[in-house]
């Protein structure tokens, strides 16, 4: 059954993270101090996937208005040559999360980042028990940097409480200048310079309408543009799985070949266009090219809302399981490897430059309905996030589900090896998708499917859900 609750709600992955958002609600804090304890608890918890070395994003709903933080680092600013790595210290962005914590903290907390902070340093010290979903993430990680606990055993991150604890007194100049920053530097590519150049970037973000609700998402160098794209195709097309398919390949295709780190082209949702692409499907054929590639990923979501009406919808990774596999010694920091999503191919949007950021996969989401907020969503998992959230929405809008329900309905995922995978409770469409052309496989492993999170205020109430694939739950008050 969905959560119900009539003044907050917090919906995350792990038990501790949500628990961490409801003691700031009960400690006088609005939703964004809410969100911020679940993030930094979720860097304890859930190491495989973020952490103060990773990128973070965010939408806010405050007083009828949405504010969007792009929390994402850049590359060196100086290149020796135009080529990154896959893992490993030339595999590193400048870590964008703990800026974004210090941002949201003072534009829109009441109880200081270092409130948020503090008790994830003390879980980091004392331990926890190790999560099902992640003793098996971590067990199955090639460049895990500790030793992977079983599903129970307790483990503890000393050198990361210390760190945690330094930037709840120092703030993010803790992290982006003096020690911490020279040791981050002397561990891969990025030069101090670097770290200390680095600031968050407050965004518009960019809407869709659907059937009557606007779908937000962050602009690039996220890819929310296709969840967008992908939605504004289908809703012109036959309503049919098929369709949704053929919509989201199309929208990757699109938005991995034209989208880098600027803005969104000015045509790229407009009507004369999404009739050209539609053109491109046949509701009896599965015809639609595959996209090139797909990228790769790791992420934790979250979102919250409090009783006076702020909503956040929150998103930070490393972006593959524990990153580059740099451990920064003596601090607990695992470094992203977010460079690997540039490409270095001359002329494409996306090719590696200095100071530049690359093509991100993590995307928060936000539902609006007549100007008013309905809630924030998301759906965690590299290219499993934009076809996440255009399914929940479908679920959401079109067959009118409560928030657990959309999220636990089961998922088809346009794989990048070029096939579609259904989870078990769609398998009765395999013969229909595969009269149709589409390379159909059964999946019975959960993981890529993703995870989500959803709270809906509805009728005075708030109704919310997390991703029975997770760990988590949504809980409020």
């Amino acid at each position: 059954m969905p959560a119900v609750a009539g003044e907050a709600m917090v919906a995350t992955s792990h038990p501790l993270a949500t628990e961490a958002g409801l003691d700031a609600f009960r400690r006088g804090g609005n939703a964004v101090d809410a969100a911020l304890a679940a993030a930094a608890v979720l860097t304890v918890a859930e190491p495989t996937d973020n952490g103060v070395g990773g990128d973070a994003f965010a939408l806010v709903w405050e007083n009828g208005t949405l504010h969007g933080l792009n929390g994402s680092g850049r590359s060196p600013a100086l290149l020796d040559e135009i080529r990154v790595d896959d893992a490993g210290p030339r595999s590193v962005t400048v870590p964008g999360a703990v800026a974004a914590w210090a941002d949201l903290a003072e534009r829109f907390g009441r109880l200081g980042l270092d409130a948020a902070v503090l008790p994830a340093a003390e879980l980091a010290e004392h331990g926890l028990a190790c999560a099902a979903r992640i003793a098996d993430k971590w067990a199955a990680a090639e460049r895990a940097p500790w030793p992977a606990p079983s599903i129970g055993q307790r483990y503890s991150l000393p050198d990361l409480a210390r760190t945690l604890r330094a930037i709840a007194v120092e703030g993010p100049k803790a992290f982006y200048r003096g020690a911490l920053a020279s040791a981050i530097a002397s561990a891969c590519w990025l030069a101090e310079d670097d770290l200390a150049a680095h600031r968050s970037e407050w965004v518009e973000p960019l809407r869709l309408g659907y059937r009557g609700v606007d779908v937000c998402e962050l602009p690039p160098n996220g890819q929310g543009a296709a969840a967008l794209l992908a939605l504004a195709l289908y809703e012109g097309l036959d309503p049919t799985l098929h369709c949704q398919i053929e919509s989201m390949k199309l929208a990757f295709a699109d938005v991995y070949e034209h989208v880098g780190d600027a803005p969104l082209p000015g045509e790229f949702l407009a009507e004369d266009r999404l009739a050209e692409r539609r053109a491109l499907v046949r509701p009896d054929r599965a015809i639609v090219p595959w996209p090139s590639t797909l990228p790769r990923g790791g992420t934790t979501y979250l979102c919250a809302v409090d009783g006076e009406g702020m909503a956040v919808s929150l998103i930070q990774s490393v972006y593959e399981s524990f990153g580059s596999g740099v451990l920064v010694p003596g601090t607990g920091i695992v470094l992203q490897n977010r460079a690997a999503g540039f490409v270095e191919r001359e002329g494409h949007p996306n090719r590696l430059a200095a100071g530049k950021r690359p093509f991100h996969t993590i995307i928060p989401g936000m539902l609006l309905a007549d100007g008013e907020l309905l809630g924030p969503f998301g759906v965690m998992g590299g290219p499993m996030q934009p076809q996440g959230h255009v399914q929940v929405v479908l679920h959401l809008v079109d067959e009118g589900l409560d928030p657990q329900a959309a999220l636990d309905a089961p998922r088809w995922r346009v794989d990048p090896g070029g096939f579609v995978e259904l989870e078990p409770g769609l398998w009765s469409r395999e013969q229909e998708l595969r009269a149709l052309g589409h390379d159909v496989r059964r999946a019975t492993v959960q993981h890529p499917f993703g995870v989500g999170q959803a709270i809906l205020r509805i009728g005075g109430a708030l109704i919310g859900g997390s991703d029975g694939r997770g760990d988590g739950f949504a809980a409020g008050f």
